[in-house]
C-alpha cells in the first residue's frame, strides 16, 4: 500500500481517512481521472475493473465503505448521499479537477447522486447499467425481468436455475449465501451468457461480496430531480438487462438533458465483460466530446 505521503494519484492502492474512517482506492492506467464505483451495494471494486479503459483513462476504483479494505460505517448509514460524500473526498484528497464518474448497477445511483450533490465537480458521468431509484418498482421490474430471460431459454436448466435464485435472493443473510445466489444468478447477467462462458469464467474469480449486518434499511428515489442534473451524461444499457434494463435507462435518458444513451443489443448486466470492445469506445468517445 502507499503511504498517504505519496503522490495520491501513484499507481497502486491507497488509503485515505474520512470523519476517521478508512476509505481505501486503487490508481490504474493514464489520462482524464475516473472515479470508479462498484454496486450491489456490498460488492468488491475488482469485478468492476476495466484494463481496455485503463489506456485511456486514470482509473480510481474505489472500495466503498462496508467492503474490502474499507472501514464500515459505525451507524450503518449507508445511503446514497453517504456514499458519494466518501466518493467526494477521494476526488478531493487526489487532487482531482472536472474528472469523471463511472457508477455500475448501484454504483451508478451514486453516481447519479454525485451529479445532484456536486453539480460542479464532474466533466461526465457515465451511468451503466443503473436505475434512478432503488425501492419496490425496482424489484418488481427486476422479477419481470429474469421472468423474461427464463422465457428467452425455456429449455435451459441453467437458465430456470438463475429465475429461481432471483427468488431464494430473498432469503440471502450473509456473504456465503449471497455469493451462492449470484453464481447461480450470472446466466441471467449476459444477454447469452453460454457464448461467453469461457470469459465469465475467467473474470468471476473476482465476484466477492460483503455485508456489513448494521446496514440500515434504506429507500432511494430521484426520478423526480433528474432533470435538475446539469452533467453531461452517457447511459449504457443492455438490451437484456434483468437488474436495471432499458426502462430505467430511457427514462434517465428523457429526463437527464446532457444525456446520450447507448444500448447494445442482445446484452446484459455486465456490458464491460460481455462486450468490452464497444463498451470501450462508446465511453473513449464520450470523454473524448466532453474533456
Amino acid at each position: 500500500m502507499n503511504l498517504s505521503n505519496d503522490n495520491p494519484l501513484s499507481v497502486g492502492e491507497h488509503e485515505v481517512y474520512i470523519e476517521g474512517v478508512r476509505q481505501v482506492y486503487h490508481v490504474a492506467g493514464n489520462g482524464p481521472v475516473c472515479l470508479v464505483h462498484s454496486g450491489g451495494p456490498g460488492f468488491h471494486w475488482k469485478y468492476l475493473q476495466m484494463s481496455e479503459l485503463e489506456k485511456t483513462m486514470t482509473m480510481v476504483y474505489l472500495e466503498p465503505v462496508g467492503t474490502g479494505k474499507s472501514d464500515m460505517l459505525p451507524d450503518g448509514n449507508y445511503s446514497m448521499p453517504r456514499y458519494a460524500f466518501y466518493a467526494y473526498k477521494v476526488a478531493e484528497h487526489i487532487g482531482a479537477q472536472k474528472y469523471y464518474f463511472l457508477g455500475h448497477a448501484q454504483g451508478g445511483g451514486v453516481g447519479i447522486q454525485y451529479a445532484l450533490d456536486y453539480p460542479n465537480e464532474l466533466s461526465g458521468l457515465i451511468l451503466q447499467s443503473s436505475a434512478p431509484t432503488m425501492s419496490m418498482d425496482l424489484y418488481m421490474e427486476q422479477f419481470k425481468q429474469i421472468e423474461n430471460f427464463a422465457q428467452r431459454w425455456p429449455d435451459n436448466a441453467e437458465a430456470q436455475d438463475a429465475k429461481q435464485a432471483m427468488m431464494d435472493s430473498k432469503n440471502v443473510r450473509d456473504k456465503e449465501s449471497a455469493l451462492a445466489v449470484l453464481h447461480r444468478l450470472l446466466p441471467a447477467y449476459f444477454g447469452n451468457y453460454w457464448n461467453v462462458k469461457d470469459k465469465v469464467d475467467k473474470w468471476k474469480v473476482n465476484l466477492d461480496f460483503f455485508g456489513d449486518p448494521n446496514r440500515q434499511p434504506y429507500e432511494w428515489d430521484v426520478r423526480d430531480i433528474l432533470h435538475t442534473i446539469t452533467t453531461p451524461t452517457l447511459i449504457l444499457v443492455g438490451e437484456y438487462d434483468v437488474n436495471c434494463g432499458p426502462r430505467w435507462s430511457n427514462e434517465m435518458a428523457e429526463k437527464i438533458p446532457e444525456s446520450h444513451l447507448v444500448v447494445f443489443e442482445q446484452s446484459g448486466h455486465m456490458l464491460h465483460v460481455e462486450h468490452t470492445e464497444p463498451f470501450t469506445q462508446a465511453v473513449n468517445e464520450f470523454v473524448t466530446r466532453t474533456k
